[in-house]
């Protein structure tokens, strides 16, 4: 297998996903803007969507691959067995949580947006979609099984293309409740539902060449099935630390008008990095590192840590200072339109600005606790989360009241960064991490094609800025020229510094 090629795959399918779900969101932007209807949406999508990012962007796979990659060692039947008894358990586990959820929703919307409770109107609304949206969780949590199994096996297009749907359908929805003047938020609920069906379906019929589910209920719980689920929810947590940072700033910024949508907005764009530096790197490596583990292949594993680390910085840190110099014309010309006004576009930049600063820290953190689940701890990784979150829920309150919400991504930036110091630390103590000299040679290389970068990046966006203005309809047309001259030019540096060779990213 190789990581580069590898991720190129997974990539591709998450940018297409990442390009329909911001067609998605501008006409979200567009028809709803920053007001009450779309702040209880996002807080309605914001609790399954949560859950389906905990489970499907890397956490359900850094517990379930090493687990069920030792099975397979053991042989075919071994690994059919523990997967069929995990689903079993999983279905039964999943459909008591959408249960629960539906019976007592009140108490969860207030528990997620506290700042709605005084809001009568906006909070029953919220309680009314989350109602309709929250099934999604069960299917997309499905769904990350059966990309798992697709994953260990190496394959990874149809695990990263499935969300396509979800995208595509809203955006459907969308255009459709326009024409025909429906209700948008409560056709988008419906719609969010609809895609988890169609995407756990589509994901049955793309594995069954390599597993053919076999639903099992057994009185007693297998030793391999306890044990993935022992290791299951500090994974959650400690590789789900970004999702977890964004629900509690959800919390806190549903106590100021409009800011949770905001903070929406800002995720939205910084996180179709973080799909390509961070969850496509690290997904794609685990399996492979997971497995060099179990053999011992200490030259192997070495190369693969090397090789994830330099991929991630490769793809994150010219992102990050894209975001920091470019936050608002991005916001201006992806959102920009209709109901979002000047103000709503000013807010949004200054948020995403300071996610900017925490794009390569967002992403390094990934890899790094893969070093831990390949090698089935996932207590240190949720230690060190724990710890993360404390800083950044400490912060955030601390300042709230002075900064206002923008508090919220300085605070997320900043205990990333202080989370990634923390894993070198403890990784350097344990010898898991051993830096060649060859990746800080090439790190040097990144860092001066990232510098390069960010001088024309700031030329093109002087010398274009007056086809930025709010009123201009053409202004992304701008956005794309000026993303792929700056990304041309930072690869083909990167290139000609022979950092981007296929050969040198080969695992086998």
């Amino acid at each position: 297998m190789n990581l580069l090629s590898s991720t190129t795959v997974f990539s591709f399918f998450t940018l297409i996903s990442r390009i329909l779900g911001y067609i998605r969101d501008i006409l979200i932007a567009f028809f709803l803007g920053a007001s009450m209807i779309a702040d209880a949406f996002f807080v309605a999508f914001r609790l399954p969507n949560t859950f389906r990012r905990l489970f499907a962007e890397g956490t359900f796979n850094a517990a379930f691959i090493p687990s069920y990659t030792n099975e397979k060692i053991k042989g075919k039947k071994n690994g059919e067995n523990f997967a069929n008894e995990l689903l079993t358990l999983l279905l039964i586990i999943l459909l008591f949580i959408v249960l629960i959820v539906e019976i007592f929703t009140p108490f969860f919307v207030s528990l997620i947006a506290p700042g709605f409770v005084s809001d009568i109107d906006k909070f029953n609304l919220a309680v009314e979609l989350t109602k309709i949206t929250f099934p999604f969780l069960l299917f997309v949590s499905i769904s990350s099984f059966f990309s798992g199994i697709l994953n260990s096996n190496n394959k990874f297009a149809a695990a990263a293309g499935a969300p396509i749907f979800l995208n595509l359908i809203l955006i459907c929805v969308l255009l459709i409740s326009s024409y025909f003047k429906l209700d948008f938020a409560k056709n988008l609920s419906y719609g969010v539902t609809f895609a988890g069906f169609l995407q756990l379906m589509f994901l049955i019929i793309v594995v069954k060449n390599y597993y053919k589910p076999n639903l099992r209920l057994k009185k007693k719980i297998s030793i391999q099935v306890k044990f993935f689920f022992k290791k299951l929810l500090p994974s959650i947590f400690s590789s789900g630390i970004n999702q977890i940072n964004i629900l509690v700033g959800t919390i806190i910024a549903s106590f100021q008008v409009g800011a949770v949508s905001y903070l929406y907005y800002a995720d939205r764009v910084y996180q179709i990095n973080l799909a390509i530096a961070g969850i496509a790197v690290s997904t794609v490596s685990l399996p492979v590192l997971a497995k060099a583990i179990k053999n011992k292949s200490i030259k192997l594993i070495t190369k693969i840590q090397n090789k994830s680390i330099e991929l991630c910085l490769l793809l994150s840190l010219p992102a990050g200072i894209g975001l920091i110099f470019a936050s608002n014309e991005i916001v201006n010309s992806l959102f920009g339109y209709g109901s979002f006004n000047e103000e709503n576009i000013k807010l949004t930049a200054s948020a995403l600005k300071y996610f900017g600063y925490g794009v390569p820290a967002f992403s390094l953190i990934k890899i790094m606790s893969n070093l831990f689940f390949a090698r089935d701890n996932t207590t240190t990784p949720f230690k060190i989360s724990f710890f993360v979150v404390i800083i950044n829920i400490s912060i955030s309150l601390i300042y709230f009241k002075e900064v206002g919400f923008l508090i919220i991504p300085i605070a997320t930036s900043i205990s990333t960064w202080a989370g990634v110091l923390i894993y070198i630390f403890i990784l350097n103590s344990k010898n898991y991490l051993v830096i060649e000299v060859n990746t800080y040679n090439n790190l040097i290389k990144i860092i001066f094609a990232t510098f390069v970068m960010t001088i024309l990046l700031i030329f093109l966006l002087n010398f274009l800025s007056e086809n930025f203005v709010y009123n201009s309809y053409i202004k992304i047309l701008y956005l794309l020229l000026v993303i792929f001259l700056a990304a041309a030019t930072y690869f083909i540096i990167c290139y000609l510094l022979g950092i981007l060779k296929i050969k040198n990213y080969k695992t086998n």
